[in-house]
């Protein structure tokens, strides 16, 4: 049976150009129960290009809902970039974006949220912590609902 376009589940995009990071946010995610589709971008220009669908790779597909885990230090276009470009676009400013990141640098952390995303989390040096802090991720990814674009 084909499910319909509504019924899709919320795809996470993984923006995050550490493949260690990446492999461990996506495991730890299925560890909690969250079972949805992920996409992995690994730089700032892949995420653009993605949502923007331009430039050559994956391309967000129109009527899905989707939700951003968002690192900040990242080649080519750094996060808060990034965050400012999506959320100044009209089609684009109700995606949930969550930094996932390393720096808890205060300013990183106001102009993250100045620029509109909807919450900021550092990711602990250590593994334990930070399994942690993705388990609970996923728990909070498994009931929120999204806009679609």
């Amino acid at each position: 049976m084909e499910n319909d376009r509504n019924d899709m589940p919320v795809t996470i995009v993984i923006a995050e150009d550490d493949d260690g990071h990446a492999r461990l946010i996506t495991e730890h995610l299925k560890e909690s129960g969250v079972n949805n589709p992920t996409v992995r971008l690994k730089d700032g220009q892949e995420t653009l290009d993605f949502f923007f669908r331009s430039g050559e790779g994956k391309k967000a597909q129109s009527g899905r809902g989707y939700l951003l885990l968002l690192d900040i230090k990242m080649p080519r276009v750094d996060g808060i970039e990034v965050l400012k470009r999506l959320k100044s676009h009209e089609e684009l400013k109700t995606l949930p974006v969550i930094m996932l990141t390393t720096t808890d640098d205060p300013r990183d952390v106001e102009a993250c949220y100045r620029a509109g995303c909807n919450n900021y989390l550092t990711k602990p040096v250590a593994f334990t912590r930070f399994a942690e802090i993705v388990k609970r991720l996923g728990l909070f990814i498994s009931i929120v609902k999204v806009a679609k674009i």
